[in-house]
């Protein structure tokens, strides 16, 4: 799901609350017309919209209340608001209240990815539709059934691809991947999900209440196993998956405010933006591959090659992690055990890697277990090494060439990525330690300690 670009169908968010919004005011709009004495009498879409925004918060408090899905509530009420009013429903300025009422009860949620991806897809969606070429194109008319649906999976597509271009820096910031499929794989899947499975999910349960939902259940599968099967046969497709090493984080700042720069001014001092995202999209092009990463705990450690090769120093790496630093280096490519990997040299107890970068011979160690090493063989060892890398403390005589990532070291560091050629460290703590969380998490214990 995540590679073919359909993981959003697994989070409770914008999809989810759209649907359920949508067919509730549908429903109880068509319903309340039904009575003459009401319709007559009572503005319908304004009830209908009330109805709507109980059914949204209903649904948000059972879905959990997190923050995506209360976020995505937060902006169906402003819809729902907008539309009673008489009000144009989707625009600029309705994302921007709907950003500024989020971040007024969770700050750091600009930070994170689920407030980036959603605001900035809600906000190309409406850019794109309010280009005069697009509302032409998308305008009702008077025209085929045919032609009509030609037009609604045309403008669909190019709206995917529009998405998709605007959050592939974002997804690749984050997660150092993205679909190059999913514009596509969503024109299918959406629909699915939306006008088939939720509703069938729906019907199923309310007809469970006389032990006859088998059928709706059934239908409900049915989607859901072509969702899979669809994600599938698009993650399997040739180049489904890009994948880059982290950017950096200047570069992303770059391509955002140069993106908002270029579409949200009107004057011709637009195209100047176009310069800050030129900047930031050749420093992620060119970002390079970390030689060498390790983890806060010490425990894990992987090398990689420029072509995108790499080896973990533990067998019994957990899939998580390996995960993790995979994509940190940027690579799909199946890791090899240390001990295959070329200029290695691992016993049970220590590795000590070689590796030529630059103009030189790099050495590293790593211990692999707690078992004690004597400290004359360590401290002769350390002195061979350029780095050392441990889960434990290691004694002051263990003095190597250039760094000793030991608990000690790591503890204040957290995770480190090396550059060999151009002898650059970089330390999750140095990147991220400025945060007020990440200063909240350091100064109260945690798990009761």
């Amino acid at each position: 799901m995540r590679n073919s670009g359909m993981a959003h169908l697994l989070s409770i968010s914008g999809l989810h609350v759209t649907a359920v919004v949508g067919f509730l005011f549908v429903l109880s709009s068509r319903f309340l017309a039904l009575f003459p004495s009401v319709a007559l009498r009572f503005p319908v879409p304004l009830l209908a919209a009330g109805f709507a925004a109980l059914g949204a918060i209903a649904y948000t408090l059972l879905a959990g209340a997190e923050v995506p899905t209360v976020r995505s509530c937060i902006a169906a009420l402003l819809i729902l608001l907008a539309m009673a009013l008489g009000r144009q429903a989707l625009t600029l300025r309705l994302v921007l209240v709907g950003a500024i009422i989020v971040l007024l009860f969770w700050p750091e949620a600009m930070a994170g990815p689920s407030f980036q991806l959603s605001f900035a897809a809600v906000a190309t969606i409406v850019i794109l539709h309010e280009a005069g070429w697009m509302a032409r194109w998308t305008e009702r008319r008077d025209e085929a059934l045919i032609a009509r649906a030609t037009r609604a999976i045309v403008a669909f597509i190019v709206t995917g691809i529009a998405i998709e271009f605007i959050l592939a820096p974002i997804t690749l910031f984050h997660f150092h991947r993205t679909g190059m499929y999913s514009a596509f794989a969503n024109v299918i899947a959406i629909p699915l999900t939306t006008f088939v499975v939720m509703p069938a999910q729906a019907i199923a349960l309310i007809l469970d209440l006389g032990g006859i939902g088998a059928p709706a259940w059934w239908i409900a599968g049915q989607g859901i196993e072509i969702i899979l099967t669809l994600a599938r046969s698009v993650s399997s497709l040739p180049g489904a998956v890009t994948m880059m090493p982290a950017m950096p984080s200047w570069a992303f700042v770059l391509m955002v405010f140069g993106g908002l720069w270029v579409r949200l001014l009107k004057s011709q001092v637009r195209f100047a933006g176009l310069l800050l995202l030129v900047i930031g999209l050749s420093a992620m092009l060119s970002a390079p591959r970390p030689d060498v990463l390790v983890t806060s705990d010490g425990k894990h450690l992987a090398v990689a090659e420029p072509n995108g090769r790499d080896a973990l120093l533990r067998t019994r790496t957990g899939e998580y992690i390996r995960d993790m630093m995979l994509e940190s280096v940027g690579t799909l490519a199946e890791p090899l055990e240390m001990e295959s990997w070329p200029g290695a040299n691992c016993s049970p107890d220590i590795c000590v890697i070689q590796m030529r970068r630059g103009d030189r011979m790099w050495s590293i160690m790593a211990t692999r277990t707690a078992y004690p090493i004597p400290e004359l063989e360590m401290a002769a060892a350390c002195s061979r090494a350029d780095i050392v890398v441990s889960d434990r403390w290691l004694p002051a005589s263990c003095s190597p060439k250039w760094i000793k990532a030991d608990k000690n070291m790591l503890t204040e560091s957290g995770g480190l990525a090396f550059f060999l050629p151009s002898s650059i460290v970089h330390s999750v703590n140095a990147e991220n330690g400025h945060h007020p969380w990440v200063k909240a998490a350091r100064t109260y214990p945690q798990d009761g300690q």
